[in-house]
């Protein structure tokens, strides 16, 4: 016996000097990440020297047996700092500096996990540098909670493929751990996490190319992910979209040599920190379009949410020419820069084949003389399997761009596909706006003209939903907080039929929204949107000139962003600024409530403010408003606003 104690000991020895840990903190030093390697990969995270997050596995398996972080050992381990100035046209803010430590560990078998430390947060990701193309079975992606945190989480709607979705829905409040109705259902990202010392994680994920996006379940005290495996069969819908009718048993099938999406945790030490978060875009890929200046963001005029409704016109409206030419003089005349040509403008599930009463060319020629662009609406599929020619074609005839609509997926195909899609727009000088939309992956970054994503649950939202169904205002406080960090948003704002809630119900073809006209007004400034609409009837513009000359007065992108003060689900004030111009947008839930805007950020001098505010009636007729003109404002004073319930307020600050 005596003599195997040797051994025994000699290859625990062994055993102890495989497993290490490496560690890695952001430059502030608020957030560190240890990972763990021996016959797994692991990592844990703590906020301030409190452990957030435990025991949390990574690994991939491929077809051929191959798994990644498991068994393997590390070769190399390299360290550094980097800081890296990013020019981000049309984000919400200009540009910015971006500093971060990072770890890179080489396994043995060709394969790299890198992991950065940021200050607003820490992200991860494979990178593989296998000779062949992989197929791949799996990804472990776990958040392995440390206790049963507040969460706020985002669940798939029911359908019948397990993967397909809108991803529009509300949050659902509850502790991790509590599994209730929700064991085994999927939901979808951004995910916020609220740890009991107030800290904010949220849960996303960036650089998704070639490869699923990621939907998570509940586990023990956090989530798995869960990917979609490649479409294997499909069939068309009704609309001309491809949707899958069977499913491989990959996720899957892609270059040997590449970086795999990085895994974000984002963190904001408070609220106000969170609709500034930019883990999304820093991570993303560099653009790809060499020439920006094409680009062009601004406000639009749309005709479905309202219903193709106009009056005191002369024509019968409708889906038809006449109607488009009424919503391009309302454009040109209040200098919005794009109208949209939702559904309907072709027949047959054929693109060139344009419908009886929409004659786009001529809209095309009489939409450039007014100093307007046309966006044309289209199903996805469509756009995909014809996207060259339709975007020689039209790009010749002087659309501007497209809005592609029901993706409602994100397996690798349709990932890839809108990365094709990006690129043939870009080739012909064409902006994106893309519905039934995943979050924003950084891709807005990658091909700066997607302009917009969905992937929110909007006004459309209002046409069918009572207040039971979907709280628009209780939503729009915490919206900006969680899916908005990863990325603009076409919320399409505008609304100028308002409602309390008491009042409110919904009406398809004359919809109203919840909360005041001031709310809807906010929202503007609110609200990050490069492409933004006005989505009511041009008629109703018109009846409220001061309104309708409000909201085009405020720019869709800006220099800067700040959220002067904010509280998750119940309020939040933003300041944008561009051209030497303020911007104050404040929004809050149903419940009224006074605020104090301090006005120290402004320069030395005099300025004036236009100051678009609930009316003193605005608790019981919601559309009641009060536009303001104070000349007499300075650096030293401060503005005392009065939101009603469901209330907002916008403030133009200029000299």
């Amino acid at each position: 016996m005596r003599k195997l104690l040797p051994i025994v000991c000699l290859l625990a020895l062994s055993t102890g000097l495989l497993a290490k840990d490496y560690t890695i903190a952001s430059p502030n030093g608020e957030l560190k990440m240890v990972i763990s390697v021996e016959d797994s990969t692991r990592y844990k995270l703590w906020v301030k020297d409190r452990l957030v997050m435990k025991d949390s596995h990574i690994s991939m398996t491929l077809a051929d047996g191959t798994v990644l972080g498991v068994a393997s050992s590390i070769r190399k381990d390299t360290r550094g700092s980097r800081t890296e100035s990013i020019n981000a046209p049309f984000y919400r803010q200009s540009a910015f500096n971006s500093s971060y430590n990072y770890l890179s560990l080489r396994y043995e078998g060709n394969y790299t996990l890198q992991v950065r430390a940021y200050n607003d947060g820490m992200a991860y990701r494979f990178v593989t540098s296998f000779p062949d193309e992989i197929e791949v079975l799996s990804e472990e992606v776990h958040f392995n909670f440390a206790d049963a945190y507040q969460t706020y989480i985002p669940w798939k709607t029911d359908s019948t493929d397990p993967f397909e979705s809108s991803f529009e829905n509300q949050y659902s409040a509850q502790l991790l751990g509590q599994v209730g109705d929700n064991r085994g259902r999927l939901a979808f990202m951004p995910i916020l996490v609220k740890t009991d010392s107030g800290a904010n994680l949220l849960l996303t994920e960036s650089d998704v190319e070639d490869y699923p996006g990621m939907f998570v379940k509940l586990a023990g005290q956090g989530f798995r992910a869960v990917f979609p495996p490649v479409p294997e069969q499909t069939k068309v819908s009704s609309r001309g979209v491809e949707r899958p009718v069977s499913y491989s048993n990959i996720i899957a099938c892609t270059s040997g040599s590449r970086s795999f999406p990085w895994r974000i945790i984002a963190y904001a030490p408070t609220d106000k920190d969170l609709p500034v978060n930019n883990m999304v875009y820093q991570t993303a890929s560099p653009s790809r379009v060499d020439d920006t200046d094409w680009i062009s963001p601004g406000k639009a005029s749309w005709d479905w949410w309202n219903n193709n409704v106009l009056y005191n016109v002369p024509f019968k409206a409708g889906i038809n020419t006449d109607t488009y030419k009424y919503h391009i003089d309302f454009a040109s005349a209040n200098s919005l820069e794009y109208v949209v040509i939702d559904e309907g403008w072709y027949k047959d599930l054929d693109p060139f084949k344009l419908s009886d009463a929409v004659d786009v060319s001529y809209l095309c020629g009489y939409a450039q003389e007014s100093n307007v662009k046309l966006l044309l609406w289209i199903s996805s599929s469509l756009f995909y399997n014809n996207a060259e020619e339709l975007c020689e074609y039209y790009s010749s005839l002087g659309i501007g761009g497209f809005k592609i609509d029901f993706f409602d997926a994100q397996d690798q195909k349709t990932v890839q596909q809108i990365y094709e899609m990006a690129e043939v727009a870009a080739k012909y000088k064409m902006v994106l706006d893309l519905h039934g939309m995943y979050k924003p992956t950084g891709l807005n970054r990658t091909f700066p003209n997607i302009l917009n994503f969905e992937g929110v649950m909007g006004m459309e939202q209002l046409k069918w939903s009572t207040v039971e169904q979907f709280d628009m205002p209780q939503y729009d406080v915490l919206v900006p907080f969680i899916r908005m960090s990863a990325g603009p948003m076409d919320y399409t704002p505008g609304a100028m039929r308002n409602a309390t809630k008491e009042e409110f119900r919904p009406v398809y073809g004359r919809p109203m929204s919840q909360g005041t006209r001031a709310h809807q007004i906010a929202l503007y400034i609110c609200y990050d949107s490069p492409l933004t609409m006005l989505c009511d009837s041009p008629s109703d513009y018109l009846r409220d000139m001061p309104t309708t000359e409000f909201i085009c007065n405020i720019p869709t992108v800006f220099t800067t962003t700040r959220i002067l003060a904010a509280e998750l689900g119940k309020y939040i004030i933003t300041l944008r600024e561009r051209d030497g111009v303020y911007y104050i947008g404040a929004i809050t839930n149903w419940e009224a409530r006074d605020i104090e805007i301090k006005l120290d950020f402004l320069p030395q001098g005099k300025w004036s403010a236009s100051i678009y505010k609930d009316g003193v009636n605005a608790d019981v007729t919601a559309s009641d408003y009060v536009l303001v003109q104070d000349d007499n404002i300075t650096s030293a004073g401060s503005l005392n606003i009065h939101l009603a319930p469901g209330g907002g307020c916008a403030i133009i600050i200029e000299r």
